[in-house]
C-alpha cells in the first residue's frame, strides 16, 4: 500500500510506503517516551522539551549524610530518655526502700504520762523554778533537772524516779565529752577541717550544730578508746554525780571498747553505744562547761533548813577553760540553726547553748537536751530527758527547754540569780564508778 506525503507548494507529491511511515513514527516516539521518565529521584523534566536533567552526585551524597545524621540524633535521644527512666526508677526504688526502712522501727513505750511528779521531794526546791519545769514538761514522759552551775545546787527535779534512775544511752549528747577530749588533746581546734570522705570536710562548730555522726566517729577513732574513756570518767561519766542523794543510780561507762562489728569506738563517740548516762551526770558536765571548768557534786536540799545551810562541794577542777570558747560557739549554733533550734520557738530573750540527742533501744526512744541559759545576771542549767515512742526525740526536748526558760522569764526570775559564791575545797567522799 502506498501513501502520499504532503510537500511544499509547487512540488510534486511523494509516494511513501505505509510501512516506512509507521517506522518513522515509532522512531520519533521512543525518545519522547524516554525523556518523560526520570532516570532517578533527582532528575527533572522540562515540559514540552526533550531535554532531561539529573541531580549532581554531591547533592545525592549530602542527602544521605543528613538522613544518617538525623537517624543518629533520634537514636541518641531514645538512649538518653531510656537512661533517665532507669535512673528515676532506681531513685524511686531507693527512696521507697529508705522510706520503708525509716518507718520500720516499732516503739512500745508511751511518750506520755500523768504521774511524773509522784514521789518527788520538793521541800528544798525553788518553787518558781519547779513550777516552770512542771508546766514545761506537761504530760510528756520525762524529767527536767535544773541546776545552778555556780554551786551545784539542784533547784528542781521533776520526776525524781526517772532522774535518779540508771539512765539511758546518751545518744548525741556524748559528743560533748568527745569534743572536749579532742580539744584538750590538741587533735582538733574549732576550725580544723576533718576529712569525712568524698572531698567533704567539716569543722567542730559545724559538727556540733548539726550533730554529725561521721565527724565524731572519725575523731573518736583518732583519740582511741583509752583516751576517750579517760576523759569521759574525768568529766564525771561512770560516777555518781550527786552528793548523798538518796536513790541515785550509776550510769555505766564500759571498760572495754565496743566490738568492731558493732561500730567500735566510733559508734561509742557518735551515739554513746554501750554507754549509759543519767540526767544528773549530763547536768553536772553541762554545769562544768557553763561555770568555766568546776565539776561540782550535785546537791538536792530536801528542807528549807538544808537550803539555809547549803555549801557547794567540788568534785574536781577541770582544766578546760582555754578550750571552752571553741565549745561555746558550737553549742550556741545548735540552738541558732542546728538540731536544737526549736528552743527559739518559745524563748529568744537570752542566748541558750546546748546539745540534743536522739536514739532508741528495745522499743523505747530517747530524747535529750542538755543546756544552759546565758543571762546577764548569771547562768542556769536545764537538762530535759524524755522516754517514749515516735513523738520523743531531741528537738522535742529542746522545745520543752525553751518553754521552761520562757516560763522563768515571765516570772522575772533571772534577775534573782547571783554571782558565783566562793566554793569550798574539793572533797573526796567515796566515789562509786562503774
Amino acid at each position: 500500500m502506498m501513501t502520499t506525503l504532503p510537500v511544499s507548494d509547487g512540488a510534486a507529491p511523494m509516494k511513501v510506503p505505509l510501512l516506512l511511515r509507521m517506522l518513522l513514527l515509532i522512531a520519533l516516539a521512543v525518545p519522547l517516551a524516554a525523556g518523560a521518565t526520570p532516570l532517578h529521584p533527582g532528575a527533572s523534566d522540562t515540559t514540552g522539551s526533550l531535554t532531561t536533567s539529573t541531580a549532581h552526585p554531591h547533592h545525592r551524597k549530602l542527602h544521605h549524610v543528613r538522613h544518617r545524621r538525623r537517624a543518629r540524633v533520634r537514636h541518641h535521644a531514645r538512649v538518653r530518655h531510656h537512661a533517665r527512666a532507669v535512673r528515676v526508677s532506681r531513685h524511686h526504688r531507693r527512696y521507697y526502700r529508705h522510706r520503708r526502712h525509716r518507718y520500720y522501727e516499732r516503739f512500745t513505750a508511751s511518750s506520755y504520762s500523768d504521774s511524773q511528779t509522784v514521789g518527788d521531794i520538793t521541800g528544798g526546791e525553788d518553787p518558781i523554778v519547779r513550777q516552770a519545769a512542771v508546766s514545761a514538761l506537761g504530760d510528756m514522759n520525762g524529767t527536767i533537772v535544773v541546776i545552778n552551775p555556780a554551786n551545784g545546787r539542784i533547784l528542781a527535779m521533776v520526776n525524781r524516779q526517772l532522774a535518779l534512775s540508771s539512765g539511758a544511752e546518751p545518744c548525741s549528747t556524748i559528743k560533748l565529752s568527745v569534743a572536749l577530749a579532742a580539744l584538750e588533746e590538741g587533735i582538733i581546734t574549732k576550725d580544723t577541717p576533718v576529712y569525712l570522705g568524698h572531698h567533704f570536710h567539716m569543722t567542730l562548730t559545724q559538727a556540733l550544730a548539726h550533730s554529725n555522726n561521721l565527724y565524731f566517729e572519725t575523731v573518736g577513732r583518732r583519740l582511741g578508746f583509752d583516751r576517750v574513756k579517760y576523759y569521759a570518767n574525768l568529766f564525771g561519766l561512770g560516777e555518781l554525780a550527786g552528793y548523798n542523794i538518796p536513790g541515785e543510780h550509776l550510769g555505766v561507762y564500759p571498760d572495754h571498747v565496743l566490738p568492731a562489728s558493732e561500730g567500735g569506738v566510733g559508734r561509742m563517740c557518735s551515739f554513746g553505744e554501750s554507754v549509759s548516762v543519767t540526767p544528773l551526770q549530763l547536768g553536772a558536765l553541762v554545769a562544768a562547761i557553763a561555770n568555766g571548768g568546776t565539776l561540782y557534786y550535785l546537791q538536792h536540799p530536801q528542807t528549807p533548813e538544808q537550803v539555809a545551810d547549803f555549801q557547794p562541794r567540788i568534785k574536781r577542777q577541770l582544766n578546760i577553760a582555754p578550750i571552752l570558747p571553741a565549745m561555746d560557739i558550737g553549742m550556741a549554733d545548735v540552738v541558732k540553726f542546728g538540731t536544737g533550734r526549736s528552743v527559739l520557738a518559745n524563748f529568744k530573750e537570752f542566748p541558750v547553748l546546748g546539745k540534743t540527742g536522739t536514739c532508741s533501744d528495745h522499743g523505747t526512744r530517747f530524747g535529750w537536751f542538755g543546756s544552759y541559759a546565758d543571762t546577764p545576771y548569771g547562768r542556769l542549767v536545764a537538762v530535759v530527758f524524755l522516754e517514749g515512742g515516735r513523738p520523743t526525740y531531741g528537738p522535742k526536748a529542746a522545745e520543752l527547754a525553751g518553754i521552761f526558760y520562757r516560763n522563768l522569764e515571765e516570772q522575772h526570775y533571772y534577775t534573782t540569780l547571783s554571782p558565783n559564791p566562793p566554793a569550798t575545797e574539793p572533797v573526796t567522799p567515796a566515789i562509786a564508778t562503774r
